[in-house]
């Protein structure tokens, strides 16, 4: 974690959120859980609005409770995760106005944009069930509301996830069988995000104060979640643990991207890459993915 020094800017009029550093604006996927962030910029007309004076916005990442307290598979693996190491490059927080509906496939509109240097690795099963989501990094900004949030997931330059984008490690147990599980994916992804969708808002940030924004990763939807119907679209678009297992090499799963395009059926390779897009949100709110690089 680190603490970045104002980097604020008025945008012009047709602004397009870390877009301007990304393969441009067209052509992009979204994540796929319900939004609700139009109807809330709505009631919130301090939306896209500047107020007068700075304060500090954090920057968090979190992998809700399905990393840090483990959970079961669609397929019916316990998974418990001992690191989800995700490396997150230009993250960049954004006041807008009109609202960013990433569904809309229109452009984001920034009145005030701030940005986070450089490249930050964080564990997202760091702590335990009671932890906070892990923070990133902390900005002096402008006081207002952040309703757009931004970022790059680019290959790590040191650490123990080195060379990689996304870094989960841990173990699956089914039927008394304990399998330790790497998995290392080097595939880049970019996200442009509109509002937290939450329990509480988030990103209002007053002079002098402190307030949150969040990059949250949906990890259900690559395993699957057994606590919901199996008809549930999240099970179904999901893969499960199964086809990793079916990868295990003396009762040890190590797999990186190149060994999941090598040893996955191409049913399964093709539905574990069209998911990668739809981990990225903030809250349940959508993101607009805009980068997939494969092999």
């Amino acid at each position: 974690m680190q603490r970045n020094s104002l980097k604020a800017f008025a945008v012009g009029a047709v602004g397009c959120l870390a877009l301007g550093l990304l393969p441009g604006c067209g052509g992009e996927s979204s994540t796929t859980t319900s939004p609700d962030s139009a109807s809330d910029a709505t009631a919130n007309p301090a939306a896209g609005t500047s107020a007068t004076g700075t304060g500090t916005l954090v920057i968090r990442a979190n992998g809700e409770d399905f990393v840090r307290e483990g959970f079961t598979t669609k397929d019916g693996w316990a998974i418990e995760f001992d690191h989800v190491y995700v490396s997150l490059s230009e993250i960049t927080a954004a006041q807008t106005d009109p609202p960013f509906d990433p569904d809309a496939g229109t452009d984001l509109q920034a009145k005030a944009e701030v940005r986070v240097e450089g490249t930050q690795v964080v564990d997202l099963a760091e702590g335990d069930e009671s932890a906070e989501p892990v923070v990133v990094s902390e900005v002096e900004a402008p006081a207002g509301r952040f309703n757009a949030l931004a970022w790059r997931m680019v290959p790590a330059e040191t650490g123990p996830s080195e060379d990689h984008t996304i870094w989960m490690q841990g173990t699956a147990t089914k039927a008394g069988e304990t399998v330790p599980f790497t998995l290392k994916l080097t595939e880049e992804l970019a996200f442009t995000c509109g509002d937290f969708v939450g329990d509480e808002r988030k990103g209002v940030l007053a002079a002098g104060d402190v307030a949150d924004l969040e990059a949250t990763f949906h990890f259900d939807h690559l395993f699957g979640d057994g606590d919901a119907p199996a008809d549930d679209s999240l099970n179904t678009g999901a893969l499960g643990f199964d086809p990793f297992a079916a990868l295990a090499r003396n009762g040890v799963v190590d797999l990186d991207s190149a060994a999941l395009q090598a040893g996955l059926s191409e049913t399964d390779y093709t539905t574990f890459l069209s998911i990668l897009p739809s981990l990225g949100h903030v809250g349940e709110g959508h993101c607009r993915e805009v980068r997939l690089t494969t092999l």
